[in-house]
């Protein structure tokens, strides 16, 4: 029963790194990745949808991306949402295609994202204790209810905070690797 309430805990928990991860890869770091046009929503077909379900986004060099639009009456909408996405990029429209060149980042402009991305891990800490706390929540719940003696829930609750540190030190270490491709390009 407790092995199967951690085991449930740490799911969720890397579910919490995996979707810090996922929107650390929509921060620029100076070279091109098809990451950094994740986030952006395409108002499309009467509703909001990725980029990545109105075309394709590839690296053509280590400055460019290049967005083919797969149904040409979409080009503008991806074109208008790109510009609109704060992402500080000019989107060049060849035909189906969109052409991004990343400009250089300023010293200013790479400390506007690394506050955004101490933001994104304090939301990643957040989520990591909000799961602690429904862990916690439910080893009060099974010590009231008898399942479990207070030795045991004492034990489980040691536990929980262990695996919560480990997870919020994983943060801390993919904020910091993250903080230093923004820095150091």
């Amino acid at each position: 029963m407790l092995e199967g309430l951690m085991k449930d805990m740490r799911t969720r928990m890397d579910k919490c790194i995996d979707a810090f991860r996922h929107e650390l890869g929509g921060l620029r770091t100076g070279r091109a990745s098809a990451d950094l046009l994740a986030p952006v929503m395409v108002d499309a077909y009467g509703s909001q949808m990725p980029l990545a379900q109105c075309g394709s986004v590839s690296v053509a060099d280590s400055r460019l991306l290049v967005v083919s639009v797969w149904d040409k009456s979409v080009v503008s909408a991806v074109e208008k949402a790109i510009r609109d996405a704060g992402l500080g990029l000019n989107p060049q429209v060849d035909g189906q295609n969109i052409r991004l060149s990343l400009p250089d980042l300023t010293a200013e402009r790479r400390q506007e994202l690394v506050k955004l991305a101490r933001k994104y891990a304090e939301q990643g800490r957040v989520a990591v204790r909000n799961v602690r706390r429904d862990g916690m929540d439910e080893l009060k719940k099974l010590q009231k209810d008898g399942e479990i003696s207070e030795d045991d829930a004492r034990r489980a609750s040691d536990q929980v905070q262990k695996i919560t540190d480990d997870f919020v030190a994983s943060v801390d270490k993919v904020l910091a690797d993250k903080e230093k491709d923004i820095l150091h390009v």
